[in-house]
């Protein structure tokens, strides 16, 4: 039997005003069934409490944020704490999206820290990874990928390993409408979960959830959630349509009744 949690995440980012926000909450809560899917939001800032409100009393329905701070507090205009999140509710934190080292310039080591800050403040990291285009025509993926898992988690030690999610995003699939075919996706998350095992061990490597994120939806949610080694969705644009995103989170419940 899986050691592991599926978990269907939604990242609105940024999307929705706050009364659309709030009516895309109730809606999701109100279609949502209890199963054994760990299913979190990860709206904007400006819905983190409001979101919360809404989803506190269910049991698999979680808050996550977009994105933190590397630094616990300070003189940082326009940025917000790992504390700060902790406060309004949130028990994820999405880190190292592919738009947030391709537009904002993030780097691996700044990655790290905010991986740091994260598990030190109780928040459990999302922690991205994937490869572009030019990489992957290259062949050289497994390596790209591998080097940014590399520096991203492996000064962890594995007790803090274990409260780490890693969501696979290959960048030539998010927004575009491709999809990596379930075969590309199983073998790549095939190939993080082997170096999770070679720095720590089988055990650890078998209970750290790697989800898939690129253009996930209702159509292909299932074939992707039938590998063994995929376990669950990082969702863009299927997570701001209620009844899409319950169609992707039916799909993890069928996969973990197989």
């Amino acid at each position: 039997m899986k050691k592991r949690a599926n978990i269907v995440a939604g990242n609105w980012k940024m999307n929705k005003d706050y009364q659309q926000g709030r009516d895309l909450t109730l809606e999701i809560v109100n279609k949502l069934q209890p199963s054994e899917t760990v299913v979190i939001l990860c709206p904007p800032f400006t819905h983190l409490q409001n979101t919360h409100t809404a989803i506190n009393d269910i049991s698999n329905l979680h808050l996550g944020a977009q994105n933190c701070h590397q630094e616990e507090s300070g003189a940082y205009t326009g940025e917000i704490s790992t504390g700060m999140l902790k406060s309004c509710g949130c028990d994820f934190v999405i880190i190292g999206h592919s738009e947030r080292r391709e537009f904002f310039s993030e780097s691996d080591e700044l990655l790290a820290r905010k991986v740091d800050r994260a598990l030190a403040t109780g928040l459990r990291p999302i922690f991205c990874c994937g490869e572009p285009l030019p990489i992957r025509e290259k062949g050289t993926h497994a390596a790209h990928v591998s080097e940014q898992v590399k520096n991203g988690l492996f000064h962890l030690p594995e007790e803090q390993m274990k409260e780490v999610v890693i969501a696979y995003e290959p960048i030539w699939a998010i927004g575009t409408g491709k999809t990596a075919s379930p075969e590309q996706a199983q073998e790549m998350h095939q190939v993080i979960r082997s170096l999770l095992a070679k720095q720590y061990s089988e055990a650890l490597a078998e209970r750290i959830s790697i989800l898939y994120g690129g253009s996930v939806k209702p159509a292909n949610a299932a074939e992707l959630f039938a590998k063994p080694d995929v376990d669950g969705g990082l969702v863009g644009g299927a997570s701001l349509k209620a009844d899409d995103f319950i169609g992707i989170i039916n799909h993890s419940n069928e996969a973990l009744a197989k």
